[in-house]
């Protein structure tokens, strides 16, 4: 199968990487900090930060993680922000001092966040003061020991920074009120870790970099192991598959994603730190018009996205209007990218719409469509470097081309395992190293390889997982729910949309109500849009509700 693949790649494209290139991520973020030292790392509201001030200003905040709070190497710590300038100084000052990073999604409820913070052992966190009101009802229920908090504008300049905070927090009102009195301000950190030493721990490609957070059949929320090696491998492996495009401090990348995500924070946080780029991060990508609005003040030549943020983008008609002559890369991850979407965004920006496919346990990049593809095939491409699949049955053999089985991966980018959970590692990744990706696909005569289906139950909105026993744990909870089932439906925006079957114990039930106390527990892309009341389920002769059966009536209907 290998061979196959590698023959048909762009010959400009290396089949193989140095894994061993760099001993680790903070020995890649050394190297180009020193090299890039007077350039623009990232850009967000207006203020640039330089790869000088950012080697400053994280080596402070490791300085203080080291000294002030007494934190050792290996110690957890969550980062819960959207994209703000302070995200990479607290992303590289953990991993400088040696520490696991924990990402927080910033819209989770206090159960999630709860959950996510005691299964992590997470010491400390950093937390955006929007959202300090979900910490402060949990973190007296978690290991966490410190808080730093920061406001969305901290790192602007002096009369702006008062000006964003004071807009958001009273004129917004985008801050509600909480009480977290052991809280000390980022700025703090960074004032107090400047007269700090700075101690560079020992490090190498086996140690833990991050605890990202993925979710299982089972609807437990499980912190895939990923290590420097891991995350060293995967750029270098997207940095291979697009190099022939991409020039080394010339870039300019345009970062909507929230660096939360692992498409994000691999691809456009560390693959373009490690070219020397200019990241643009965009706090809210839900209100285009700004978007756009911020689009049109930089030369980007870069730009990656889910399908429905491409979607949202194509349909507007000030979008259509900007000046695209130095775009040559853009990247669809975290769902399937729709043809009718890549073919308007081909016209529109003269730029192919390529997809990559991955996930968080494989850091996440698995397969990428080739840089020179004439438009949109509908495939996911061919695997990255030092990646090899295969196409299995339900019985573990290795089907031949064209024959349709569940998706297996194998490579260095393939995470350590699951933190704590070392008989759900079992299940997914064989004795030979080979990960059980849950999706079902084939690869062609020509090495593409095109997914026509999920394995497992979970459900995919706008690029996010959502597990189904999760959806499913929630809903039952309201005391008027007898039983409940969880499915993704297809929509044209979002991919899929959560579905609810319930039956009642109360026929006075409502959709509203039941919505309603799902928003009080769950994220908002896990809350389902559409509730049907059944006066059963169907079910196993073991009685396990049959949610595949449920999912095909939904998309016929």
């Amino acid at each position: 199968m290998e061979q196959l693949w590698i023959n048909h790649l762009p010959e400009d494209v290396p089949a193989e990487i140095d894994a061993e290139q760099y001993s680790s991520l903070v020995d890649l973020f050394e190297s180009s900090v020193s090299k890039y030292a007077d350039q623009p790392a990232f850009v967000n509201m207006g203020a640039t930060l330089t790869y000088r001030k950012l080697e400053e200003r994280s080596r402070a905040f490791a300085a203080y993680l080291q000294n002030e709070l007494k934190l050792q190497k290996g110690d957890r710590v969550a980062i819960m922000m959207p994209n703000l300038l302070q995200y990479p100084i607290a992303l590289f000052g953990i991993l400088r001092a040696g520490m696991v990073v924990v990402n927080v999604n910033p819209l989770y409820t206090p159960r999630e966040l709860k959950h996510q913070l005691n299964d992590s052992g997470a010491k400390a966190i950093v937390v955006v003061s929007n959202f300090a009101h979900t910490l402060e009802e949990v973190v007296d229920q978690t290991p966490v020991e410190s808080v730093i908090l920061t406001g969305l504008g901290d790192l602007l300049s002096a009369p702006k920074r008062t000006l964003v905070n004071f807009v958001v927090k009273y004129i917004k009102k985008m801050v509600p009120k909480y009480h977290l009195p052991q809280a000390i301000s980022m700025r703090r950190t960074l004032s107090k870790g400047r007269r700090m030493q700075y101690v560079k721990p020992v490090l190498t490609n086996d140690d833990l970099s991050f605890l990202q957070y993925t979710g299982g059949t089972t609807g437990v929320s499980k912190g895939a192991m990923l290590t420097h090696g891991n995350i060293v491998s995967n750029l270098l492996q997207a940095d291979a598959a697009y190099s022939p495009l991409l020039i080394d401090g010339k870039e300019f990348v345009v970062t909507a994603l929230p660096l939360y995500h692992i498409f994000a924070l691999t691809v456009n946080c560390l693959l373009f730190l490690h070219k020397g780029a200019n990241n643009l991060l965009i706090t809210n990508p839900r209100d285009i018009p700004a978007f756009v609005s911020e689009l049109r003040k930089h030369p980007f030549t870069a730009l990656t996205g889910v399908n429905t943020l491409f979607n949202a983008l194509v349909n507007s008609e000030e979008f259509t209007n900007l000046d695209f002559s130095e775009l040559k890369l853009s990247i669809g991850g975290g769902m399937a990218v729709q043809r009718a979407v890549a073919d308007k965004w081909q016209s529109i920006t003269q730029t192919r719409l390529l997809e990559g496919y991955g996930l968080t346990e494989a850091s996440p990049l698995v397969t990428c469509c080739p840089y020179n593809l004439d438009g949109y095939n509908g495939s996911i491409g061919f695997p990255v470097a030092n990646t090899d699949m295969q196409v299995r049955d339900d019985d573990g053999k290795v089907l031949a081309q064209g024959e349709t089985g569940e998706l297996y991966a194998k490579g260095p980018q393939v995470m350590k395992g699951y933190w704590q959970r070392p008989e759900e590692t079992g299940k997914v990744i064989d004795k030979d190293g080979y990960l059980a990706t849950g999706d079902i696909g084939y690869m062609d005569e020509q090495g593409f390889f095109f997914i026509v289906d999920r394995k497992k139950d979970m459900i995919l909105v706008s690029g996010f997982n959502v597990f189904p026993n999760e959806v499913e744990e929630v809903v039952a909870l309201h005391p008027k729910v007898v039983e409940v089932a969880a499915v993704g439906v297809p929509h044209e925006a979002s991919g899929e949309l959560v579905k609810v079957f319930v039956v009642a114990a109360d026929r006075s039930l409502t959709e509203e109500q039941v919505i309603s106390h799902c928003r009080d527990h769950l994220t908002g892309y896990k809350v389902p849009k559409l509730v049907e009341f059944r006066d059963e389920l169907p079910k196993t002769n073991v009685g396990k509700i049959l949610r595949r059966e449920l999912r095909d009536e939904a998309k016929s209907a």
